[in-house]
């Protein structure tokens, strides 16, 4: 159906896709976003639309680092900003990186929504396989534990093309540490989830592998005051092989990926631009 859009491929990565905008202006109607003062975006392609949203209604965007690898969040809101600035140049981790302000673990503040990016989600338990890294559950686990969320009444929205909605997610495939959607606003229509599975709260110590933990300074930091507060020490996952990162076409067509077949430019083997479910739900990580 070829689907999807720049970036390709779509391996190890939200994949982006046709009607993303679209997907963002549903969500744009939704009650509870119009309310929203607060609203924390993944920083992925197919949600950049969404971050637009979130800037053009005068709401503050929280946005993570990519994999947290260089910081924790920034916030950015329009009214702040110097009026010549373009909401458009604000969406963009560059964009984030130049006109954000970094938010540190003990700043307070409250997010009202969170949106999440989605390989595949179940309309009926809300269970969604994400890039198989784990980072959206960590965010929720920290944002959880540092009280800047209720995990019980926060909701949790994804947007995604009708063909990323599937059946076929196992309800017993969620582990303890995965976040369930609430909501699912596509280019056609809005579902809200009739039997979420429950959400966690807290980060999951025990399922943090020495080398996810060694690839997040904010986790080590956040390990070492509440180490460093309680007197013990906090408990250690198993060690893990991390799973690759994307690959980017710096032509910024519908490349290859180095590592698969090379006639795959189209999303892999078969040419479709979109793979429902091909990659594994994220690790174990909060």
């Amino acid at each position: 159906k070829n689907i999807a859009r720049f970036p390709r491929p779509v391996h190890h990565r939200i994949p982006n896709y046709e009607g993303a905008e679209k997907a963002a202006a549903t969500l744009a109607t939704l009650p509870e976003f119009i309310s929203a003062k607060c609203v924390k975006v993944n920083p992925d392609t197919p949600q950049r639309p969404v971050r637009h949203e979130v800037l053009a209604t005068g709401k503050t965007l929280l946005i993570p680092q990519p994999r947290l690898r260089t910081g924790f969040f920034s916030t950015i809101n329009m009214s702040t900003l110097p009026p010549e600035i373009a909401i458009e140049a604000c969406t963009t981790s560059k964009g984030v990186a130049k006109h954000g302000t970094p938010v540190t673990l003990s700043d307070k503040y409250t997010v009202d929504m969170v949106v999440v990016g989605s390989t595949a989600v179940c309309p009926k338990t809300g269970a969604r396989v994400g890039k198989g890294e784990g980072f959206a559950e960590l965010e929720w686990g920290i944002l959880s534990l540092q009280g800047n969320l209720n995990a019980s009444t926060t909701l949790v929205v994804t947007t995604v093309h009708e063909e990323q909605i599937v059946d076929d997610i196992p309800p017993n495939s969620l582990t303890k540490h995965d976040v369930p959607v609430d909501i699912i606003c596509t280019e056609k229509r809005i579902i809200r989830v009739p039997n979420r599975a429950p959400k966690p709260s807290g980060v999951f110590w025990d399922l943090l592998s020495p080398q996810k933990l060694a690839q997040i300074r904010v986790l080590r930091q956040l390990k070492q005051e509440i180490e460093e507060k309680e007197g013990t020490e906090l408990p250690s996952g198993p060690d893990e092989v991390l799973p690759p990162t994307a690959s980017r076409n710096k032509k910024g067509g519908r490349g290859r990926h180095n590592n698969r077949n090379r006639r795959g430019g189209r999303g892999g083997r078969g040419g479709r631009g979109h793979q429902r479910v091909e990659q594994q739900p994220d690790k174990p990580a909060s």
